[in-house]
């Protein structure tokens, strides 16, 4: 469901957006950084069967590692040992935080991307389709990417 709280722009309803879906941050040193959530955290990292499957490989090859929260939200940490101080241009990793993802019905994410088009939002990348489901990407006020993504619809 959509409101609108003015006659120029569009919003999302309180209550469409259902979670944090995952967060994604970008870390120098990949071992030390599972040692900081794993162990001194506490974080469950997921091996084996509960890595997704559309990360296997990048988990395999040490760029990846997944850990759950008690909430059962993802953090991904992303391998970037080039890692380099901050960047005032948005389309450049400038934080170690990577991006900030929302879960959404699948049924109300065209009208997500509309309220995004609708408010002027620059969109950096998609929308787009994957196993995983759908997503698009674009930047808060200060040039933090977020996402709003949802599941893929089931056939």
């Amino acid at each position: 469901m959509l409101s609108s709280s003015c006659a120029a722009n569009s919003v999302l309803a309180p209550g469409v957006l259902r979670k944090v879906h995952h967060i994604a941050l970008n870390v120098q040193d990949m071992q030390a950084s599972r040692h900081f959530y794993g162990n001194i955290l506490g974080l469950h990292e997921l091996t084996g069967d509960e890595v997704p499957a559309t990360l296997v490989e990048l988990v395999a090859a040490g760029k990846v590692a997944n850990f759950i929260t008690p909430d059962g939200t993802i953090l991904d940490l992303f391998g970037e040992p080039d890692l380099s101080p901050p960047d005032p241009n948005p389309e450049k990793s400038f934080t170690r935080a990577y991006h900030l993802a929302f879960d959404i019905d699948p049924q109300l994410f065209d009208q997500a991307v509309a309220v995004i088009k609708d408010n002027q939002i620059a969109i950096a990348h998609g929308p787009v389709t994957r196993p995983t489901g759908r997503g698009v990407y674009f930047y808060d006020p200060d040039g933090f990417m977020i996402e709003i993504r949802c599941d893929p619809v089931a056939d």
